[in-house]
């Protein structure tokens, strides 16, 4: 065995349908051997909130150990982990193969897959989990929900804030009436035959944000793949399961991965290629599901058919070359590089797909936002997450582009509110859209 790192790092599958998985005994053992190897190292004391409170418990308690750390009191480090991979995927020296067989992300998974069991995951943590549904309620009625979850709202976010625990100063995401399904059905763009690309065949996995939040990111997927010949299909058979993946709801997970694969399996054998337009979707579809449900041959085969957005893109510019159409676009890009993104192991496929529009002005970020999904709008989250995300708000500021990117949406929008609190009349942007649209603009493309 070699120490640090020198191995590719390898996931065990989640034993969670084993009784002992959910035992608060073995849990707590694990947790103080994981956190007393922690304690040793600290490599990891600038990711997330986690490390800085496990270390602050240790170094504050009687005997500066972890022995005289009460059980108890390992909470907070648990629901301050975002699940963002990157304590396992960049920085721990001693994840599989290492003998020490640490994956810290999983076991706070683990931890939190406990209290789901328990019944201690609470009514409107779960309510916020249901993107679907509350999407598609919104969508109805989308114009009084922009107005009710607008920031700065005085009557419906402090109410918020009171029942459901969001944030009233967090920015929400806007929702539209018409869905990306939708939208596709009845807009289908014409395939360049004469593009290199021709030939390919792609689904277009909407996923929940894209269907329900913002249809632009993937219709400008949809347009840029046109544009490089490529036949798409939308396909949303329902969310990948990380809202409910943060709660520690497997086997919920485990059942949007057997539904979502089986009815994708058939595109698959028809030859196509399967895109999900979201990087955490990405990541479920080709890392997280098959730890779940391992032994699932259409999850396996979604797996190995899946790209991420950028990563497609870039694939076809390898192996084909793009279509002619590609103008330069002033005032340069600041784009940030998703830890969801990071964790696919792929490169930085947004930074390589940028970089092929002519004169590009990429200044690329590859730090945590702080974001972390559903977690960074809620109370006693949002100001912890602004102050891990001050970093890259701060350089986005002193980049001073005229575009500010993120491919993950939710970190985007919280980057721009850390930009605000730094220097608030020198943002110039007030939108941080997802790197395609910004590539689709290159190509003249309007959405």
């Amino acid at each position: 065995m070699r120490e640090g790192s020198l191995d590719a790092p390898v996931r065990h599958p989640l034993d969670w349908q084993n009784p002992d998985f959910y035992d608060p005994e073995q849990i707590d053992a694990e947790l103080r051997r994981v956190f007393d190897i922690c304690h040793g190292c600290r490599r990891c004391f600038n990711l997330c909130d986690s490390f800085p409170r496990l270390f602050d418990l240790i170094d504050e308690s009687e005997s500066g150990e972890l022995d005289t750390v009460d059980s108890k009191d390992f909470k907070p480090v648990v629901d301050a982990c975002t699940l963002c991979d990157m304590c396992f995927m960049t920085k721990c020296p001693y994840v599989p193969p290492h003998e020490f067989n640490l994956d810290f992300p999983h076991l706070m998974l683990r931890y939190r897959a406990a209290e789901a069991k328990a019944g201690k995951v609470g009514f409107f943590d779960k309510q916020l989990a249901k993107t679907d549904r509350n999407g598609r309620m919104a969508g109805r009625m989308s114009g009084l929900a922009n107005w009710a979850c607008k920031r700065g709202n005085g009557m419906t976010r402090p109410a918020m804030e009171s029942v459901a625990g969001i944030d009233r100063n967090a920015e929400l995401p806007a929702f539209h009436a018409k869905t990306m399904a939708k939208q596709a059905a009845t807009e289908p763009p014409a395939i360049n035959s004469a593009a290199p690309a021709h030939g390919r065949k792609a689904v277009l996995y909407a996923t929940c944000f894209v269907n329900y939040n913002h249809p632009d990111t993937g219709l400008a997927t949809r347009a840029v793949l046109a544009k490089n010949g490529v036949e798409t299909e939308v396909v949303y058979p329902g969310c990948c399961g990380m809202p409910q993946l943060e709660q520690g709801d497997i086997a919920q997970v485990a059942e949007s991965a057997k539904r979502t694969a089986a009815e994708l399996r058939p595109w698959i054998d028809k030859g196509y290629d399967i895109v999900a337009l979201i990087p955490s979707c990405a990541l479920m579809l080709k890392f997280e599901w098959p730890l779940i449900v391992p032994d699932d041959e259409n999850v396996k085969a979604l797996s190995q058919a899946t790209f991420d957005g950028t990563e497609y893109i870039v694939d076809i510019a390898k192996r084909e070359g793009l279509a002619d159409g590609l103008k330069p676009l002033d005032g340069g890009v600041t784009l940030h590089i998703a830890c969801h993104s990071r964790a696919q192991n792929m490169g930085q496929k947004a930074t390589e797909m940028l970089r092929l529009i002519p004169e590009a002005d990429i200044g690329v970020i590859e730090r945590c936002s702080g974001h972390g999904g559903s977690w960074g709008v809620k109370k006693e989250h949002f100001e912890t997450a602004i102050k891990v995300g001050k970093p890259v708000a701060r350089q986005a500021v002193k980049n001073g582009k005229a575009y500010v990117a993120s491919e993950c949406p939710l970190a985007g929008t919280h980057i721009l509110q850390g930009m605000e609190r730094i220097e608030a009349d020198a943002v110039k942007v007030q939108h941080a859209p997802h790197p395609i649209e910004i590539f689709a603009k290159a190509y003249g493309i309007e959405i």
